[in-house]
């Protein structure tokens, strides 16, 4: 065999074979993005990483990969000239022959590892490219008009959003590299080594009747039987594997609650309780489990038996043209390799079944999370603007999930240092309205007037203490500024009567399991002291405090920030003298707007 036309015909192979991938992906993408589903589906998620107008190296990468995998394809063609041309050599007792392609090999084995390193360097880092982007992108859409709080107001809302922003995007990415790139493999490799068997495939007397190209047929009529039944015994794998990553999120979601409330449980003795929920969680997971174990034991036992089949099936088939010394022995090993090479491509879809079953599973939870976005995007707010110095309600009607009216037809006005007590029996609807006023509540309507240019703060009954150092805390929701003023800092801790824990500034810990409730809804009243705001909304922000305590709190805020407006709800008589008028709301959405002495 003449290597160095190998070679030349294998630049060309490669030129011509990378220049008909090309056109056929885009053509192949076209069709599937307009005509498919599945297709839609992919483009929704990940069409912008591609598009050449945001960035043209993801295509060129993924160009380059494409390259890389009909490399791959080639060498493996010219192992099968090589094995052929050394078993010839082995039947001859070609001693030259032979060590010449032992040298041959050598040469053939190192450019085969030095591109399986390059393949894989490049192939990692554009999977974690692509992961970087696409979870930004989905945390972005998440984060963005406040999603992640407004679909909990959606029905049938996406279950376990992180886990899909954090597991699903990785197997995303994962599978769709792999699944294409063994897609294009297979195709390129079940066209090339179709020609190869061609070539070597004799004539078969099969029931009295001559095939042609026996190999040729038998292989395609081997696989296609096989896909079929593969095919209907993979399906539920689908559904399983879907099942299993909700199942195994509700059961994790389950155990962090359990952290996250211990101190509950611990008080209430409830740890029966929580013990019977997570054995139930998890007994579903168990169950999900041996579903795929079962279904895939006929899966992979079928799949089995079909490859090991597949060893002897071309041996046998060429054996009567071998002992007739119409092939030599290089030929047999070289259909035999060839015959393998064509199973394979064919049989990609088939034992790749279980992969596209757990694909699909994770495309499916991806667009259901952009699905739950979109949808929480058009849920209908209040119309909100910011002008002038005044916070204003107008013809504010909120409403409760199932219709019934809160509170109809508010209209109130507050001018800078004016402060609204909100106040009501239980159930009426008091924190919905402070929600809807907030923006936050999708069932009402009406128009909302801010301050212009200027922050607005919202103390709930209990505060959100973020992850990190005391100091970020207190900043919250503003990151720390690169040189803090330490002794402004440390004055408002003292002035909240939370001096002890200046010398802590700076640990990192997580707060809210540290730090009392009362000491919390301080430190939330020192963030307002810290940003100054011209709004802010107190939802029981100080029923954790004694009166006492509470007096002083207020107090200070007022003698702070004289101008600030206030909205506070309460149910303390005390309240009222820091207030300068009371938003008394009744069943039915009426309400009482008064001034207080």
């Amino acid at each position: 065999m003449d290597w160095h036309h190998q070679l030349l015909d294998s630049v060309i192979w490669l030129c011509k074979a990378f220049a008909i991938s090309m056109v056929a992906i885009a053509c192949i993408t076209a069709l599937l993005g307009k005509f498919t589903y599945w297709g839609q589906q992919f483009l929704r998620v990940t069409w912008v990483w591609f598009s050449p107008v945001r960035n043209w190296r993801p295509l060129g990468i993924l160009s380059l990969l494409i390259l890389m995998t009909l490399f791959a394809v080639r060498m493996d063609i010219l192992f099968t000239f090589w094995s052929n041309g050394m078993y010839t050599s082995l039947q001859n007792f070609n001693a030259a022959a032979f060590w010449s392609l032992m040298a041959v090999f050598g040469i053939l084995a190192s450019v085969h590892v030095v591109r399986g390193l390059v393949n894989f360097y490049i192939s990692q880092a554009f999977q974690i490219h692509w992961r970087v982007w696409l979870t930004e992108n989905l945390m972005a859409r998440w984060l963005d008009q406040q999603a992640y709080y407004r679909s909990q107001h959606l029905p049938g809302r996406t279950d376990n959003p992180d886990q899909r922003i954090q597991q699903d995007i990785s197997g995303f990415v994962s599978s769709s590299l792999t699944l294409f790139l063994g897609l294009i493999s297979s195709a390129v490799s079940l066209f090339s080594f179709t020609l190869i068997l061609w070539s070597l495939s004799g004539t078969l007397t099969l029931f009295g009747a001559e095939i042609p190209r026996a190999m040729i047929f038998l292989v395609y009529a081997y696989v296609l039987v096989a896909t079929v039944f593969a095919v209907k015994l993979g399906r539920p794998l689908i559904k399983l594997n879907f099942l299993s990553e909700k199942l195994n999120a509700d059961f994790r979601y389950a155990l962090i609650r359990l952290r996250e409330y211990g101190e509950n449980i611990a008080f209430f003795r409830g740890e029966a309780v929580e013990h019977r929920t997570l054995l139930k969680r998890f007994s579903h997971v168990i169950e999900n489990t041996w579903a795929i174990v079962f279904r895939s034991l006929k899966f992979q036992g079928f799949n089995l038996g079909i490859n090991q089949l597949a060893v002897v099936f071309p041996v046998v088939v060429q054996a009567p043209r071998f002992f007739s010394k119409q092939i030599t022995l290089g030929d047999l090993m070289q259909a035999s390799q060839a015959f393998g090479q064509v199973q394979d491509a064919l049989s990609f879809f088939r034992t790749s079944y279980d992969e596209f079953a757990s694909y699909r599973a994770i495309v499916n939870r991806l667009t259901g999370f952009l699905d739950t976005v979109d949808a929480a995007d058009q849920l209908t707010m209040p119309q909100i603007a910011h002008q002038g110095q005044n916070f204003a309600v107008e013809a504010l009607t909120v409403k409760s999930p199932g219709g019934a009216i809160l509170t109809a037809n508010l209209n109130l006005a507050l001018a800078p240092g004016a402060a609204l007590l909100v106040r009501g029996p239980s159930g009426v609807g008091k924190t919905t309205l402070l929600r809807a006023i907030a923006g936050l509540w999708p069932y009402a309507d009406g128009k909302i007037v801010y301050p212009a240019g200027q922050q607005c703060l919202f103390l709930p009954q209990k505060p959100y203490l973020p992850l990190g150092t005391l100091r970020s805390a207190l900043y919250y929701p503003s990151a720390e500024p690169a040189q803090p003023d330490d002794s402004a800092v440390r004055a408002i801790l003292e002035q909240i009567q939370l001096g002890h824990l200046t010398v802590q500034l700076d640990t990192e810990s997580e707060w809210s399991n540290i730090l009392s409730l009362g000491e919390q809804q301080r430190l939330a009243l020192g963030r307002v002291l810290l940003h100054r705001p011209q709004l802010v909304f107190l939802d029981e922000a100080s029923s954790a405090m004694d009166e006492g305590l509470e007096h002083a709190m207020y107090s200070l805020l007022r003698k702070q920030l004289p101008d600030v407006i206030l909205i506070s709800v309460g149910h303390r008589s005390s309240l009222a003298a820091f207030h300068s008028s009371e938003l008394i709301l009744q069943h039915g959405g009426k309400w009482i707007l008064s001034n207080l002495p």
